[in-house]
């Protein structure tokens, strides 16, 4: 049994008002959920058995009986707010966060912090934190990845790509060359839902396999030009293959420079006799520092093909997506777009030096 406390004092008047708002169906219900409160307190019942009765806290039971005692009404129908003293972001405040953020992590194991967590940790608002985060570019859930090249000619490669890059020689043809292997022709275990109003295209996880192929490119840096072809394997007599429908490709007078990175088919003794004839010696091969493909431009046109067609495409075999293929790269030549390269090769090679130095790597 629950001890009863007091009765609330209540006028008739108010006890008047408290029963019209409980009857009346246009009441807030946090109204008349305080309007019963009251009643029953009035009537003498134990508060542990009015916020039994009407499924609330006692503690919310006796904060209303005492707010009703101090202000009426105005208890009932009023907005009561909690006093809280927020706390205000001050320099030590901002400093900690960033400390906390950057030098610790989460006790449980977490390899990153995030607003909620360090909001709970530090026992501050998540507003703060995802403010002071916000105002010094912070961003722990995110993580790039990077490569660095242990090619003793680094800086001399950079800045042989750079320079054609930049600036280009009169009268030549600059192309990226590279290949794009292992393209798959994937085929959905079940068709496609179509976009709508509110829900993405949807397919299956799964997916069936109908064959690869291999996707050889040469990329015009001057006016963004793409000549490309596919074949089944990517070993030196395709790649062979590709620089003779290349040299079909180009203007017989024009001196040529390639820039392609250091796969083993690029250098093999076939293409090392492919360059000996007299005809051939326009051509000149450029290329990239180890684990440095990014510095070809052929790279990014790979991604734009990869996002746009082939990644999301559907096709029932390998003839199906060379087709797609061709005709993606036909599309793209219509109206070509070159890239902008705008970095220089002090800034490269400043931007590898510092990298080197913070991960503590002297090559």
């Amino acid at each position: 049994m629950f001890r009863a406390a007091a009765p609330l004092a209540v006028t008739a008047d108010q006890k008047h008002q408290l029963e019209l708002l409980v009857r009346n169906g246009n009441s807030p219900q946090k109204v008349a959920l305080r309007c019963k409160a009251l009643l029953l307190a009035h009537e003498g019942v134990a508060n542990a058995s009015i916020a039994d009765q009407l499924k609330i806290s006692r503690p919310t039971v006796l904060a209303l009986r005492t707010a009703f005692t101090k202000d009426g009404m105005t208890a009932v129908t009023g907005t009561r707010r909690r006093k809280r003293s927020p706390k205000v972001l001050t320099p030590d405040l901002e400093q900690c966060i960033l400390d906390t953020t950057l030098k610790t992590r989460p006790g449980d194991g977490s390899t990153h912090w995030s607003v909620r967590t360090l909001a709970a940790h530090l026992r501050v608002s998540r507003t703060i934190v995802h403010r002071v985060w916000q105002r010094h570019d912070v961003q722990p859930h995110r993580v790039e990845r990077f490569k660095l090249s242990n090619d003793p000619q680094f800086e001399a490669k950079v800045r042989d790509i750079v320079g054609l890059y930049l600036y280009p020689p009169d009268r030549a043809l600059v192309l990226c060359v590279d290949e794009k292997s292992q393209i798959q022709a994937l085929d959905r275990t079940a068709p496609i839902l179509p976009l709508r109003p509110g829900l993405p295209e949807r397919q299956t996880h799964d997916y069936q396999r109908h064959g690869t192929t291999t996707l050889f490119a040469a990329f015009n840096i001057l006016n963004g030009k793409v000549i490309g072809t596919c074949q089944e394997r990517h070993r030196s007599r395709e790649f062979i293959r590709f620089l003779n429908h290349l040299e079909r490709q180009l203007p017989a007078d024009q001196e040529v420079h390639l820039i392609m990175d250091n796969y083993c088919t690029h250098k093999s003794a076939e293409v090392q006799r492919w360059l000996k004839p007299k005809r051939r010696s326009r051509f000149h091969f450029h290329f990239t520092p180890t684990s440095s493909s990014w510095l070809n431009q052929v790279e990014r046109l790979f991604g734009i093909i990869t996002d746009r067609m082939i990644r999301r495409g559907t096709f029932h075999n390998v003839t199906e997506l060379e087709t797609a293929i061709y005709r993606w790269l036909a599309a793209w030549n219509v109206a070509p777009k070159p890239f902008t390269w705008t970095a220089t090769a002090d800034v490269i090679i400043e931007k590898v030096r510092r990298c080197k130095a913070s991960v503590g790597t002297a090559h």
